[in-house]
């Protein structure tokens, strides 16, 4: 394991948490895609450790996740990442309470290495396991209020019901959160996801991986206004997104753009009008699933923005705004805790634990797992 890809996010040195001693206790694991990473959580919302091993360094030759290279990176870091978690935490696996660990959906050879690690030390201590849903993690997340929190919106006590936009990977959907395992499906995308067309865009062009954070960047410094691009479904009906037609047009306007043209100043302002098209989708998207029936008969008095997509600062400005019009709070994790992590996981652990949804016989992970079968 190449410790340079390490990157420790817990809340304070090592040995310096302080939690209450009722307080529970989760490890949590997290192996779905391209992020090897574990955390330990108490009951009160503290972070005490949070270690995530990054393999983007080995998949940005590939511009992508090659699925099998992540299983064996997965194998290769995820006893030393479990350790480091609980040193970290100045703990023993004696002292945890609860094991929790993504069993799906994913790139399931990844899933398979973290979540076989959860079942045997489980097994091995006799210790209860939770069997976590990676968008549940994402979707609870908002909850855990870290206490890092530094802005109003990853600083409120986000309570169910809540409008929840989740953007993660492959998935992009609007769902009302009414509880614990308990999602009701208002949108989803079509097509591509938002995360998707951001990585594409930024291949386009030849910017990197992930392509998110870079989009963003240039994003910031560009005008938005330079280039048109499609805003598809934005004049229907419903909630449903489709990105594949902002790809498209990107890949067209490309393929018509001298190379001579494509200066500095090009990306950035192509890097503005396509966020800035996304986020026209988004909003109007969230506009709509505001009126719709579902979602005015639940009242939900948060706005909540989660998953990968959740980091890019248009989004988040343009969600706040929308939901400070709305007369709603605006919530969205902290910075580190958008992407795959295993903070989450453990979060989200806890939250099942609470309720007693933890594994009583053998499970099979799953690459695919819906919210709304849970």
């Amino acid at each position: 394991m190449n410790n340079e890809n390490l990157i420790i996010t817990d809340m304070g040195a090592s040995g310096d948490n302080k939690h209450s001693e009722h307080a529970t206790l989760c490890l949590g694991i997290e192996s779905s895609c391209d992020e090897t990473s574990a955390a330990i959580i108490d009951s009160d919302r503290n972070i005490l450790s949070h270690i995530i091993y990054s393999q983007i360094p080995e998949h940005q030759k590939y511009g992508g996740v090659v699925p099998e290279l992540a299983a064996r990176a997965h194998i290769l870091a995820i006893d030393e990442v479990i350790k480091l978690t609980l040193e970290r935490a100045n703990k023993t696996i004696d002292d945890i309470d609860v094991i929790a660990a993504t069993a799906g959906p994913g790139l399931i050879g990844g899933v398979l290495v973290g979540w076989m690690a959860a079942t045997g030390i489980a097994n091995a201590t006799n210790k209860p396991l939770v069997a976590v849903n990676h968008l549940e993690g994402h979707a609870l997340v908002p909850r855990l209020k870290a206490a890092s929190a530094t802005d109003s919106a990853t600083n409120i006590d986000v309570e169910f019901p809540y409008l929840l936009m989740l953007a993660s990977g492959g998935h992009c959907q609007i769902l009302l959160v009414h509880g614990v395992g308990k999602y009701e499906l208002i949108g989803q995308t079509l097509d591509d996801s938002a995360g998707e067309a951001f990585d594409k865009i930024s291949k386009m062009l030849g910017l990197g991986y992930p392509g998110g954070p870079i989009v963003d960047k240039r994003a910031q410094i560009g005008d938005a206004k330079r280039f048109h691009f499609p805003r598809p479904l934005c004049d229907k009906p419903g909630c449903d997104f489709s990105f594949s037609g902002i790809k498209t047009a990107a890949r067209m306007m490309l393929d018509k753009t001298p190379e001579s043209d494509i200066d500095e100043t090009f990306i950035n302002d192509f890097c503005a009008s396509f966020q800035s098209a996304v986020v026209d989708c988004i909003t109007n998207r969230l506009h709509n699933a505001l009126n719709d029936e579902r979602v005015k008969n639940a009242n939900p008095k948060t706005m909540v923005v989660a998953g990968g997509v959740a980091k890019n600062s248009a989004v988040r400005a343009a969600m706040e705004n929308l939901a400070n019009k709305s007369g709603m709070l605006f919530a969205a994790p902290p910075m580190n805790l958008c992407t795959d992590n295993g903070a989450m996981i453990a979060w989200a652990g806890l939250e099942n634990y609470r309720i007693g949804k933890v594994v009583s016989e053998p499970i099979a992970p799953r690459p695919r797992w819906p919210l709304t079968e849970l």
